[in-house]
């Protein structure tokens, strides 16, 4: 296991170069600007999940302690649409991001730090100095700890400057809707829509623009009560509860209450709100509490102690007999069965990735749009791939209580296999029709089934409408029904009477719905956009054995926590799997020597590390303990006489 000194070695921060700033009141930032503060660097994609975490894992701090720590969000992209400063301005906003952000779309200040995943984290001290360098999330202890320690250290030398920041706020326009997710139409004609940026429902009118009531205070929280009381945090799918459910749940919406890591119930005869899944606080892989004790009320369900992670949208699957949960905090597809009171893993490894097969072995990646077909389908927009894949209900007999999640009781068998109609992976995306063996999307955040059988996909960072439609024998063909769109990330569909088709389209970024005529033949446009690959520093590394060097040191006050068993676990692969001879696989050791195929000469090696740790005081009797865990997508060139040693720092 690896361990470093708890502060590196003294080494300069180097200035930070990119296209511009925002949220300074349009003034550059240097760093002699920042002299006398702690900064905190946040190399983030606003694409990314585990971004989004630690922008909510760092809210407290900024706030305690904004009179001497500054946090700088550098925003290096992986996506084309990300790298479009319109659209960065726009994500700032939408994820009230509270710090001042550079845009560095050509990944200057990245490479200069030698970040090499979203995210990731540097501290830099009052003197202008590196101190520390982390990735992944789960940090937020240790950076309170740093920031404690340089607090004391500083303010004893005099290099310590109390005040504010170059923070300067922007203006908020006051809209109806702010950033809306998803759509669904209620019983009464009505629609309700998940309007993330205000932290609430909003129900609007038949015409998708007259507000008729909201449900949720607006601000941030997790608060049920009435629907002026109520609070959510950033919502993001709905779902109509089916009719014959409904009295005995005791509410008519299941909301996916994203940033809350929560399900909500919403009874819509007087707008009251409920918990019905997930406890607020984020399922963290590999940790021993995710599942929390029942304490002194027997009574409450094991769905409520079960801790969750982003779940992005929902949807009722009648073959299953349960909703179903895009759980894109951790790459994986949930049930949730509230008769039965439960709430558990349905597909997926929590590896992110494209692979297919059975749901126990099947790899997503941030899936964050769910709908069901007449044929029990359930369709994905599996955005981080930029996929639209599928699973299917398979009857597996009888539960196997072994693969039941922790707590669960008795209930049906639910398995499923995954499967791909169009997207290629995590690094390949772009705009291009035709036969979908061959099509892209561009971060898919919504799905729909169309009258026919065909798939209309929310091609978010496209901004466009595509359609997929099935062959007989081959892949199927993609085609394009609408452009122009500001982020779509939800999307209606409605049939009349007459037989005309509408496609609501919730346009995220324009902070509407709108809503489009298809054509009575389902078809669209052709279109070849280009293809793209994400663009990130290569790193070399020699043919051979390679040393894979994850550096981990507890922050100060903590030890590695192996009380319920090894503290740490390094899991890794490659794409093409060829690239390695040996070393793949799943062990304990942070420490790991890799045999690379001489005949490869490039690829990716994907890593996952997880590393626990808690407080080391034995007088403690409950010590606090964290999980810091971080997957990598580390594009790597095979050369002759290449560094035989490749480090990730997990923190050091």
């Amino acid at each position: 296991m690896t361990t470093t000194a708890s502060r590196l070695p003294r080494v300069r921060a180097s200035e930070l170069v990119g296209r511009g700033w925002l949220n300074t009141g349009g003034r550059d930032v240097t760093l002699a600007d920042l002299r006398g503060k702690i900064v905190l660097l946040d190399f983030w994609t606003f694409c990314c999940i585990n971004c989004l975490h630690v922008l909510d894992e760092l809210r407290e701090l900024e706030e305690e302690y904004r009179d001497v720590l500054v946090i700088v969000g550098v925003h290096s992209p992986k996506f084309v649409h990300e790298a479009d400063p319109v659209a960065l301005a726009a994500a700032v906003e939408r994820y009230e991001v509270h710090h001042p952000v550079l845009d560095d779309p050509e990944l200057t200040t990245w490479s200069a730090y030698s970040a090499r995943a979203w995210p990731t984290l540097v501290v830099v001290d009052p003197e202008g100095y590196i101190v520390s360098h982390m990735a992944g999330e789960g940090h937020k202890h240790n950076v309170e700890v740093l920031v404690r320690e340089l607090v004391a250290e500083h303010e004893a030398k005099g290099t310590l400057h109390r005040g504010d920041g170059p923070y300067v706020p922007p203006a908020v326009e006051s809209r109806t809707l702010r950033f809306p997710a998803k759509a669904i139409r209620l019983p009464n004609r009505h629609l309700l829509v998940a309007d993330a940026g205000h932290h609430s429902l909003a129900e609007l009118a038949d015409d998708g623009e007259t507000l008729v009531r909201r449900i949720g205070s607006g601000e941030r929280g997790l608060v049920d009560g009435g629907p002026d009381d109520a609070r959510f945090s950033e919502p993001n799918g709905l779902c109509l509860v089916p009719e014959e459910l409904r009295e005995r749940l005791g509410y008519d919406v299941l909301v996916a209450d994203t940033v809350n890591h929560a399900l909500r119930g919403v009874r819509l005869a007087d707008g009251r709100v409920i918990t019905v899944a997930g406890n607020g606080r984020q399922y963290m892989v590999g940790a021993s509490d995710n599942v929390l004790p029942e304490g002194r009320d027997a009574s409450v369900p094991f769905a409520r102690r079960q801790k969750l992670s982003s779940p992005w949208d929902v949807a009722w699957s009648p073959e299953l007999g349960a909703f179903v949960v895009a759980m894109a905090g951790n790459h994986t597809i949930w049930t949730f069965d509230d008769l039965l009171g439960t709430v558990e893993p349905l597909a997926g490894t929590m590896n992110e990735g494209l692979q297919d097969g059975p749901g126990h072995e099947a790899w997503f990646a941030q899936t964050s749009g769910l709908a069901v077909g007449p044929d029990g389908r359930i369709w994905l927009a599996d955005s981080e791939v930029s996929a639209l894949r599928w699973l299917e209900p398979v009857d597996d007999g009888a539960r196997d209580d072994d693969g039941a999640a922790a707590g669960a009781v008795d209930g049906p068998a639910r398995a499923v296999t995954a499967h791909t109609a169009v997207g290629a992976g995590l690094f390949d995306f772009g705009h291009r029709d035709g036969p979908a063996d061959q099509a892209l999307l561009q971060h898919p955040l919504g799905v729909a089934v169309l009258p026919d059988g065909s798939l209309a996909v929310a091609d978010t960072y496209n901004g466009a409408v595509r359609r997929w439609a099935p062959a007989p024998d081959g892949p199927g063909e993609v085609t394009t029904l609408a452009r122009d769109l500001a982020e779509p990330s939800g999307l209606l569909v409605e049939v009349h009477d007459d037989g005309g088709i509408d496609l609501v389209v919730v346009e995220s970024a324009a902070h509407r719905l709108t809503r489009l005529r298809l054509p009575a033949r389902l078809a669209g446009e052709i279109l070849d956009g280009g293809a793209h690959r994400t663009q990130r520093p290569v790193s070399e590394i020699g043919s051979g054995q390679v040393r894979l060097d994850v550096v981990f040191t507890p922050a100060t006050g903590q030890k590695y926590d192996d009380r319920f068993g090894p503290s740490t676990r390094l899991q890794v692969s490659a794409s093409p799997p060829e690239l390695l001879l040996d070393g793949a696989g799943d062990d304990v050791p942070l420490e790991r020597v890799l045999r690379i195929n001489p005949d490869v000469a490039e690829g990716v090696l994907h890593v996952t590390a997880q590393a626990a740790s808690c407080d080391a005081d034995p007088t403690i009797e409950f010590p606090a303990c964290h999980l810091n865990q971080q997957d990598w997508g580390v594009p790597v060139r095979v050369v002759d006489g290449g560094p035989d040693v490749l480090t990730l720092p997990l923190h050091g």
